[in-house]
């Protein structure tokens, strides 16, 4: 399945002292011409001072959906080990009819670990994180189904990780996109595992889009080339440069303009 090439934004959370800096740079992302605005589900920052400013994921999906017009919106990713999954879904439900169609479902097992403790969620091992996320999609899945109203689209889903058993089982029946964290040469095996898994539940390994973080000019093409098809530059507070953001806007351009 062919189609162009996406540029995403993941706008970290972290380090901006008041909201308004994240609004800000949200309306710069919008206005650069980027396809999705990200943000991440975590209650504490990664980089830096680890008790710095913060904000919350989905109330924050919220206010971007109605500040902004045309970007896809999501989460890269939500943290399925404390997300109940009805709940998340019926989130999710009201975040796409706010964004009139707008939202992408990112969603993963979970890994930082002073996101549970502090937030008194059992963190457990990694074998119970995945067995969650196993359970959290069929649950997801079926409470879409109920919602009144229903979403406003089919919400895309996104499975963040590269688990060969477990979790791209679970990106072959669930996603729409796979997002991998692997360099291009282990990216190029697991695509080849996928599509197993994709033969033997069904599905068609060509209708799930592949996805990374933003590689650099240097080594994009070589990623694109491997049909990795959005790709999603990272940008902190306070100040949210978006120096690599129009970098990666503007490779996009003569990318597609050229395919």
């Amino acid at each position: 399945m062919s189609r162009a090439v996406r540029i995403g934004v993941q706008l970290q959370p972290q380090h901006a002292p008041n909201y308004g800096l994240i609004r800000d740079a949200v309306r710069r992302c919008e206005d650069a011409g980027v396809d999705v605005v990200f943000n991440w589900d975590h209650f504490y920052p990664l980089y830096g001072d680890p008790e710095g400013a913060h904000f919350e994921c989905w109330t924050m999906l919220g206010a971007i959906a109605e500040q902004t017009e045309r970007v896809e919106i999501g989460a890269l990713v939500t943290g399925g080990g404390y997300r109940n999954p009805d709940l998340l879904a019926d989130m999710a439900r009201t975040v796409d009819h706010i964004s009139n169609g707008r939202l992408i479902l990112g969603i993963g097992a979970g890994w930082f670990q002073k996101d549970y403790d502090q937030y008194g969620y059992e963190f457990g091992t990694a074998g119970s994180r995945l067995a969650g996320l196993k359970e959290a999609m069929a649950r997801i899945t079926d409470r879409l189904a109920k919602l009144n109203p229903q979403p406003v689209r089919d919400i895309p889903i996104l499975i963040g990780g590269g688990g060969e058993r477990k979790t791209l089982r679970l990106v072959a029946q669930y996603a729409d996109i796979w997002h991998s964290f692997s360099d291009i040469e282990v990216l190029q095996r697991k695509i080849g595992i996928l599509g197993e898994h994709c033969a033997e539940v069904g599905t068609d390994a060509s209708a799930i889009a592949k996805s990374v973080a933003w590689p650099g000019i240097d080594q994009v093409d070589g990623y694109a080339d491997a049909g990795v098809t959005l790709f999603t530059v990272s940008s902190g507070g306070p100040d949210y440069d978006m120096g690599r953001i129009l970098e990666a806007v503007a490779w996009r351009d003569r990318h597609n303009e050229s395919a």
